[in-house]
């Protein structure tokens, strides 16, 4: 990664509002493919975000928000896909959202994660393992 960029996302300011904090998740989303169990970190800020709730950042969002950044500039270097060999997929669910790293060799080819909706999050969470 860039050093400039390790840099800025280090140095980023905690938000103090919705907007700061849409912004440094916009940046966020650009490396979100590249961080593993991105889905663990994220959700109580996602929950900032929510018109409902109001404004207020925790001490463990504080935590999750120093955890996103260490995960951002800390990645693994990826793997580049051979479509000659053998992908092997990982999946992981958990209370409140789903996980899975497509790997080659052993080595990450790319990492995915999203939040649960509500009406998922009555299912087991064996079944939602194995969901896409």
């Amino acid at each position: 990664m860039d050093p400039k960029k390790v840099q800025a996302i280090e140095e980023w300011q905690q938000p103090s509002n919705v907007h700061d904090l849409r912004s440094f998740l916009g940046l966020a989303n650009y490396y979100w493919h590249f961080v593993k169990e991105n889905f663990e970190i994220a959700p109580p800020m996602m929950d900032l975000l929510q018109k409902t709730e109001t404004w207020n950042l925790t001490p463990q969002c504080q935590v999750y928000l120093d955890n996103l950044k260490r995960a951002m500039v800390t990645n693994p270097v990826l793997a580049l896909p051979n479509m000659s060999k053998l992908f092997v997929a990982e999946t992981d669910a958990s209370d409140f959202a789903l996980g899975g790293v497509l790997m080659q060799d052993g080595h990450p080819v790319a990492f995915e994660s999203r939040k649960l909706k509500d009406v998922e999050r009555a299912t087991q969470c064996t079944r939602r393992s194995c969901w896409p």
